[in-house]
């Protein structure tokens, strides 16, 4: 399938054809699904826990008598049964991940790219130099494209452009080593540089 190679300044500058084998899929939407929670399981912190009934302070004497009261035979105000005390089966630090096979995510990722491209939000872009660095002109030129919630893709980031950009809501730059799934779809355009789709082919054939 073929594309054209737009410029910042919103000409274009040739076509390029892309491969149909990462461009031109027809999207799952069970495996973007899958690889969007194995993403978002990995980046939890998992930090969350409680005190267990050995971490709790508390006297260790026995409350009142065994028998006669009435009440129930409790000897530790450390249980959960009482304020202040431990928590039942609360949570403990621990690890969200979980296994997702590599093939499924290289396929996740050809899905993500052919889901854009059938969707008409592909843009090719010649290249993503901006050596002024300043976030009001690179989001004129943003405007005049017609862009605002975009992801952009290079080989390499060019520093005035990632500069520029970081400042500019709902604009994400990644090198094509970041590229994912999650960041992908979270986007309404997804921009590649020229160079981006060659390095992403050779990647993902």
């Amino acid at each position: 399938m073929k594309a054209d190679i737009t410029t910042l300044d919103a000409t274009v500058a040739g076509s390029i054809d892309l491969a149909d084998d990462v461009f031109g899929l027809e999207p799952r939407a069970d495996i973007l699904h899958r690889m969007v929670l194995w993403q978002l399981a990995k980046r939890q912190a998992g930090t969350h826990r409680i005190k267990t009934v050995s971490e709790i302070t508390a006297t260790t004497k026995k409350m009142y008598r065994q028998k006669g009261t009435g009440h129930a035979r409790h000897g530790s105000k450390k249980v959960g049964n009482f304020r202040g005390g431990a928590k039942t089966m609360g949570p403990v630090v621990r690890s969200h991940a979980f296994d997702l096979p590599k093939k499924v995510r290289k396929l996740a990722l050809r899905n993500a790219l052919s889901a854009k491209a059938k969707a008409g939000q592909l843009v090719v872009l010649e290249n993503a130099a901006f050596e002024a660095g300043k976030t009001a002109a690179l989001k004129a030129k943003f405007d005049t494209l017609g862009w605002n919630s975009v992801l952009v893709v290079d080989t390499e980031l060019n520093e005035g452009f990632a500069r520029a950009a970081r400042n500019i809501p709902h604009v994400d730059v990644l090198p094509t080593v970041g590229a994912n799934v999650y960041d992908i779809l979270r986007r309404e355009k997804l921009v590649l540089t020229k160079a981006a789709v060659e390095s992403l082919e050779a990647r993902l054939k």
